[in-house]
Parts: C-alpha cells; sequence; structure tokens
C-alpha cells in the first residue's frame, strides 16, 4: 500500500473541556496533534495532554490569527483544522488518510452537519462543505472577521462521503448568544464595504434565508429542531443589518 502524507491535527482551544474529549478521540490517530490555547481555566489541557497533544498556549487576539499560529506550528504539512466543538464522523478517517496518498490537489473540502439542539442534522439535508484538509504551503487563514476560513493556491476537492459534526449548540440560548456575537462583530466588516441598501436587506433577506434553509436545503427534515435553526438563522441575517443600519445612523450624527 502506498504510504500517504502525514498529517498535523491544529486545534484552539479557550475552556473547551465540554467538548475538547470527544474532538481528540476522533483524531488523535494523526502524526502530530497540536492544541493552542488561549489561558483556559477548566480541565482544557489536561484533556489535550492526555491525548497526546503538544499543548502551546498565546493569549487571543482574534479567530482567523490564532488559527493561523496554531497552522504555523504545525510539524507537517498536511494540516486538518478542527474546532474545538467538531467531531469526525466514523469513517472520515479511512477517506482522509486515502486522500493524503499523492494528493493533487491544494485541499480538500469535508461537509459538515451542524447540532440542532437536540438533535444531530439529517444526513439528507444539505450540508455546507468547509476546507479543513489541505496543504499549508499553499494556503493560509484569510482576514474576514468572524468567519475566518482558510484559502488556498490550487484547486481543491470534496471529499463527499466524509462528515464531521459541530457539537456546538446545545440549545436554543446559546444559538441565540452566538447570534447576537457574531453579528456585532460583522458590523466593521460591512461598514468598511460600504454596503448598500441596508433597510431593504433588513426586509427581504430574512425570509429568502429561511425559505432557503428550510425548504431548498431541506431542514424541514430535521422536524421542529429544523424549523427553529432556519428561524434563528433568518434571526442573525435581520440582526445584522439592523445593526449596520444603526451604527450608520450613529456614524451619521457624530459627523454632523
Amino acid at each position: 500500500m502506498s504510504t500517504r502524507e502525514p498529517l498535523s491535527v491544529v486545534v484552539i482551544t479557550y475552556n473547551n473541556a465540554d467538548t475538547l474529549e470527544r474532538c481528540l478521540q476522533a483524531v488523535d490517530w494523526a502524526e502530530d496533534l497540536l492544541v493552542l490555547d488561549s489561558g483556559s481555566e477548566d480541565e482544557t489541557v489536561a484533556i489535550a495532554r492526555r491525548h497526546g497533544a503538544r499543548v502551546e498556549v498565546h493569549p487571543f487576539d482574534d479567530y482567523g490569527p490564532q488559527k493561523q499560529r496554531a497552522i504555523d506550528l504545525a510539524r507537517n504539512d498536511w494540516v486538518l483544522n478542527v474546532d474545538a466543538d467538531e467531531v469526525l464522523s466514523p469513517g472520515t478517517r479511512a477517506l482522509i488518510e486515502q486522500a493524503l496518498v499523492k494528493p493533487d490537489v491544494a485541499g480538500y473540502r469535508l461537509p459538515r452537519r451542524e447540532r440542532m439542539f437536540w438533535t444531530i442534522q439529517h444526513p439528507w439535508s444539505h450540508r455546507n462543505a468547509h476546507l479543513r484538509l489541505f496543504d499549508r504551503r499553499r494556503g493560509r487563514m484569510n482576514d474576514v472577521e468572524v468567519h475566518a476560513a482558510v484559502e488556498v493556491e490550487g484547486p481543491v476537492r470534496i471529499l463527499r462521503r466524509a462528515d464531521f459534526v459541530n457539537d456546538g449548540d446545545r440549545d436554543i440560548a446559546a444559538r441565540v448568544e452566538k447570534i447576537n456575537r457574531y453579528s456585532s462583530g460583522m458590523v466593521a466588516h460591512k461598514l468598511r464595504r460600504r454596503q448598500r441598501f441596508t433597510g431593504v436587506r433588513m426586509v427581504v433577506y430574512p425570509p429568502v434565508f429561511f425559505l432557503r434553509q428550510y425548504l431548498f436545503k431541506r431542514y424541514f427534515l430535521n422536524g421542529w429542531a429544523g424549523f427553529i435553526a432556519s428561524a434563528s438563522g433568518a434571526f442573525y441575517v435581520f440582526l445584522k443589518y439592523a445593526k449596520l443600519h444603526e451604527a450608520r445612523r450613529h456614524r451619521g450624527r457624530g459627523s454632523q
């Protein structure tokens, strides 16, 4: 059997003891496991060391720079970037190892299923694919606020039968808190882009988003959890443009 490229798995953490055990159990087969912590006060570091991870510590400044810092600390060229609340599904390891045998692309996208409060997203509803497995010599994190992601130079392929689960939002309160935080984080980015027609977007986009998620992306397969996830997603879209509209009004008054 052909040998594959050695793999580094990188995870950034801060007080992730509730989810990190499951995350690392699914990836501790990699040749290099790097956990970059931001000063956790719970059992996060102990869990990481128990799984044989190299633990480095650096104060958190922002998501993108912290992820890039972890990528730079990796020992191997091929990197799997996962969050502390994400878990590779059974069978994904074999697909990753197969993909790393003489890879002819710069990276691979992996479909992600979301936790929808009390259930996990139905596998037949639409799953967004994220660039998580890549050659770090050809890619790095971009500088987009809140939703920073890896970008690579070269072709990218989707590992369609691969799968990982975002195990983060276990209740509606956690989702609402994240929506409020993320929507505030997007305001500065959109102000710089001078996005127009915020009032129209605030009215039109939320119902369009809901219909796209619930019907066209088949979130209805997830029952009431899918309905609530679609509605809360629409609220995030509304809140993002409402806060942008408010920020522009305050800026306009300040210039008078």
